[in-house]
Formats: C-alpha cells, sequence, structure tokens
C-alpha cells in the first residue's frame, strides 16, 4: 500500500506550523508507534539502515575501518575518520578510546578481512548502539559507497515498539522531509511482518514542537 505523499506534506506543513520559532535550526523527527510486536523475538529488533532521497540537513560522521589502499581511497574520498589495523587494535586497552570512537561517528564501514578484529574489540560498543559496521571487500570503490551512508538514516527499535527518526530540518522544503518520511515508512511496511497493521500511529515533530498524527 503506497503512503500518500500529498497527506506527508500537509502534515509536514502542520509540524512546522505547530511549533515556536528557536535560536537554533529545528530537526524534524518521524514517530513511528508498533503495535503487536514481540519484543522479545531477535526478528522484531528492528536495526534498519535506510537511504534516503534528501539529505537530512545534519552532518553525518563516517567513520572506515581498512588497510592498504582503501584505507588511503577512503582518506582520498573524505572519509570523516580512518582507523587502520593497528591502531584498531590498540583500542583493545583503551575502552575509553573505544567508547568515544563509538558514539562519535554515526556509521561505520569496515574492510570485510578486518570485520572479526572490529568484532572482537569494538563490537561490545558498537552493538549495543545499533552501529555495527557495513563490510566491504578490499577493492570496493568507497566513495560511492561514503556518499550513500551519508544519506542514511538508522530506523531501530530500542526498548519500547517505538522508532523514531530524523528525517530532515525545519528549514527543508516540506515536499523533500515528506518524500524522506515516505521512505522510511515503505521500508518498514516492508520489514514489519504484518506490514501497516503493525503500525498504530505515525507522528511527525519539530525538536521542540507538538506531535503531528499522520493517518496511513
Amino acid at each position: 500500500m503506497p503512503v500518500d505523499i500529498k497527506n506527508l506534506v500537509a502534515a509536514v506543513e502542520n509540524a512546522k506550523k505547530n511549533s515556536k520559532k528557536r535560536e537554533f535550526t529545528q530537526s524534524v523527527d518521524l514517530v513511528v508507534k508498533l503495535r503487536d510486536i514481540d519484543m522479545k523475538k531477535p526478528e522484531s529488533r528492528i536495526n534498519e539502515l535506510i537511504e534516503l532521497p534528501h539529505p537530512i540537513g545534519k552532518t553525518v560522521k563516517v567513520c572506515v575501518v581498512a588497510s592498504g589502499a582503501l584505507a588511503l581511497d577512503a582518506k582520498r574520498a573524505g572519509a570523516d575518520f580512518v582507523i587502520e589495523k593497528e591502531a584498531l587494535e590498540k583500542l583493545g586497552t583503551n575502552k575509553k578510546a573505544a567508547r568515544e570512537l563509538a558514539d562519535t561517528y554515526d556509521f561505520f564501514i569496515a574492510e570485510a578481512p578486518l570485520m572479526p578484529t572490529v568484532g572482537k574489540i569494538l563490537g561490545a560498543f558498537l552493538g549495543p548502539r545499533g552501529k555495527m559496521p557495513s563490510p566491504v571487500p578490499p577493492n570496493a570503490p568507497i566513495e560511492p559507497i561514503l556518499t550513500k551512508h551519508r544519506k542514511m538514516i538508522r530506523a531501530r527499535i530500542k526498548d519500547q515498539p517505538v522508532i523514531q527518526s530524523r528525517i530532515g530540518t525545519e528549514d527543508m522544503p516540506n515536499d523533500k522531509i515528506a518524500e524522506n518520511a515516505q521512505t522510511v515508512l515503505t521500508r518498514l511496511e516492508v520489514k514489519l511482518e504484518k506490514g501497516l497493521k503493525n503500525i498504530k500511529e505515525v507522528y511527525l515533530k519539530t525538536t521542540m514542537g507538538q506531535n503531528v498524527k499522520f493517518k496511513l
């Protein structure tokens, strides 16, 4: 069932109208409350990386774990941080630095052969945050992968059957925010066992604004 884009645009407009102007640019969030979800089942613990059609107006930081040519290519392509094998192994004795790394970057990309080492050293920090790396081959063209990740958001269930995702900022055009919201809802429809029937309520809101309900 396609999500009505016109109604989404109207909901975005209302969310902005119901928000007082602040001294900072507020984000626009999509809040999806779920129902009939068994939180004990691993398959119900949604943790989806979703590439949006439009950037969300936030600087998305990407860390690349790589060696050799891939590490060099990642630096040239403008990765926010590149950590090579030796530096990665040193984090095994520095939990504070490992935790800071996990908190600082939004997404992680790792050279496939290094994934076991990443899991051993950073898994305890990245796993609970839903940030385990996307593996890539050593000869992967890294620039388009970085570009793709910078347009991604993470749709994740934490302790409650609720998914809240940043899909834009209040200074973005309404139609672009709506298209981002549509992309998230479409992905959730595919991912959820009962599709849209598992969605109880959908809201749009700015950082400090009121919830505006969107009817599917």
